[in-house]
């Protein structure tokens, strides 16, 4: 009897095999090349107009979702270096933090074209978002330990944000929240957006430097990865407790969570993305290693269609010397 019950259970686990890979296996699907060379750094997408956005040097170039095929690029002279892009589909606008020019630079998210480029009284605009509860961006500038808040409709500067540390990625919740990680200070800022002020702190050990960040709001649960110890932390938004730490790549730079799915999803710089399934609010295990491209640690995720964008150049081999023209955005989907 037991060897007949061991014999169903397998033929089960094999039946099931099938359903389980297929929910929880990403492929490679293609490559889209992009012109020109120069730095990248993060990616984001308009829900609303089917658009991706990558970062490229002094140039944003956009990909239609519907077809991935690119569809024009962000330019203009006054662009000197390009980090991140926020989008705020309220007022038909588009934000690009430029850290070189010490700048926001405002554009059209129908026609591409450039109506504006906001001064802010900061250094090293990186990361960039858009906070609906208070209509208002937020650029985070790494090398002023600030952030600077820009009004959308006005174009201007409103205020100032004092973070205590040197930023990173920031997500808003919605509610009035931000949640930002400060990369030299290990530890985690949330933001109130209505007062400009930091209203609480959370140390994040064992986490060392951390960088991407992502929100469950349902279970009140923030994921941010580290480079340093090479780990995705989970945190409790309203104790700021480290729940647990899931291992990860190394060199990660992004985060992302699919809430409807519950995958979590790590871009790192040695060519691999991490995805990690919640279980629980404070279970979680690590159900693929992506192979990628060296250096591919910064990502977009397409609610639609369940795919992941992350851009990179190729590589002379055995350097961080960028090979002309190979500037890509590599696409994976769930098989």
């Amino acid at each position: 009897m037991k060897k007949i019950i061991l014999s169903l259970a397998g033929l089960f686990i094999m039946a099931m095999a099938p359903q389980v890979l297929s929910a929880q296996t990403y492929v490679f699907e293609k490559a889209i090349a992009l012109p020109g060379d120069g730095g990248y750094d993060y990616l984001s997408i308009d829900k609303v107009n089917n658009r991706l956005y990558v970062s490229h040097g002094t140039a944003v170039n956009v990909i239609d979702l519907s077809t991935d095929a690119p569809v024009g690029v962000i330019e203009g002279s006054g662009m000197k270096g390009v980090h991140g892009i926020a989008i705020v589909n309220k007022s038909n606008r588009g934000f690009i933090s430029d850290g070189k020019a010490n700048a926001v630079v405002a554009f059209d998210l129908k026609t591409l074209k450039i109506i504006a480029t906001i001064p802010v009284d900061a250094k090293g605009p990186d990361g960039i978002i858009y906070d609906p509860y208070s209509d208002r961006v937020f650029c985070f500038n790494g090398d002023s330990n600030n952030s600077s808040v820009v009004d959308p409709n006005t174009l201007k500067q409103v205020g100032t944000v004092a973070l205590g540390g040197a930023p990173e990625f920031a997500v808003a919740d919605g509610k009035g929240k931000i949640y930002n990680n400060l990369e030299d200070k290990n530890s985690m800022n949330v933001i109130d957006t209505k007062t400009l002020k930091v209203v609480k702190n959370y140390p994040l050990a064992p986490c060392g430097g951390p960088t991407g960040i992502a929100l469950d709001g349902k279970n009140g649960r923030i994921f941010t990865v580290c480079r340093e110890n090479k780990g995705m932390s989970v945190v409790n938004i309203n104790t700021g407790k480290v729940i647990t730490t899931v291992p990860i790549g190394a060199g990660v730079d992004a985060v992302i969570y699919d809430e409807a799915h519950k995958l979590i999803f790590v871009s790192n710089g040695d060519a691999t993305t991490t995805i990690i399934k919640q279980e629980s609010a404070d279970k979680y295990s690590v159900i693929q290693t992506l192979a990628t491209k060296n250096r591919a640690k910064t990502m977009a995720f397409d609610a639609k269609t369940r795919k992941i964008y992350l851009s990179v150049p190729d590589f002379e081999p055995g350097t961080r010397k960028a090979l002309p023209n190979s500037f890509k955005v590599l696409v994976y989907k769930p098989q």
